[in-house]
């Protein structure tokens, strides 16, 4: 299987790759941008994710695979690739692995190391919306509102409401199989694995993923690399900040 993507304008091939819980659409705005930069970009959506298949198995390894699989499918080489945050892991895994089909490599606000599972209160909110009562976006919202206090993630994640039919909301996510391995999601990039090839590591600087002492192991896993620092913007830097965000991608890939 082949994982959904919508892809944007011509020129040399440009991946992103979306974080956990998102998909994506999240990127149309700035992958509407760097194709005017002259960039086919392939906004796509990783499994379980979006309008890609649905599966039980979900770890890095399989991602990894995923994207070979749809790079190969459309014959995608000498590419850059981006990833935020679980997105970012992809990324990191799949350039370590298959370097040749890469140019340059580009990480939002995520370290190859560790990360303990932080999603449950999320989680445990997706699971509570009914929508055999819920009836409205709105209503969801309200739901959720109990769980996920904060406005920008709760309608982040109501992106994923969808109408199977009138009158009846779903998610598009695979929410059983992702809470099942919601602790893949921290999992670090194996010890041995390395990437020589230009590498940008973009955070934001209200965010705590990548601090201080994450830009050892940067450097160790990929000797190429830079840390750039966007100003005014947390964990969703691409969303906070877009255009400082795009202003660093775009002088990196120049």
């Amino acid at each position: 299987m082949i994982l959904h993507s919508n892809i944007i304008g011509e020129g040399k091939p440009f991946i992103i790759l979306h974080g956990f819980l998102g998909m994506g659409d999240n990127w149309k705005t700035l992958g509407k941008q760097f194709s005017e930069s002259n960039f086919e970009v392939h906004l796509v959506d990783q499994r379980n994710h979006g309008r890609s298949f649905h599966s039980d198995d979900f770890d890095y390894d399989v991602m990894a695979e995923d994207l070979k699989a749809y790079c190969d499918e459309k014959n995608l080489r000498n590419m850059v690739l981006m990833g935020h945050s679980m997105g970012g892991k992809t990324a990191m895994l799949f350039a370590t692995k298959y370097p040749e089909y890469l140019k340059q490599l580009i990480v939002a606000d995520i370290s190859p190391r560790y990360y303990p599972a932080h999603h449950e209160d999320i989680l445990e909110g997706l699971s509570y919306l009914d929508f055999s009562k819920i009836k409205s976006r709105g209503k969801a919202e309200k739901a959720l509102a109990n769980y996920v206090p904060d406005t920008g993630t709760r309608l982040f994640l109501l992106k994923n409401l969808y109408w199977v039919e009138k009158g009846k909301l779903a998610l598009r996510m695979n929410l059983e199989a992702l809470k099942a391995s919601v602790s893949e999601v921290g999992e670090a990039l194996p010890n041995h694995s390395t990437f020589d090839k230009s590498t940008l590591f973009l955070r934001g600087d209200k965010s705590k993923y990548i601090g201080e002492s994450d830009e050892t192991i940067i450097h160790r896993h990929f000797p190429n690399s830079e840390i750039k620092t966007i100003a005014n913007a947390g964990h969703w830097l691409h969303a906070e900040n877009p255009d400082d965000f795009y202003d660093a991608v775009i002088e990196f890939l120049s």
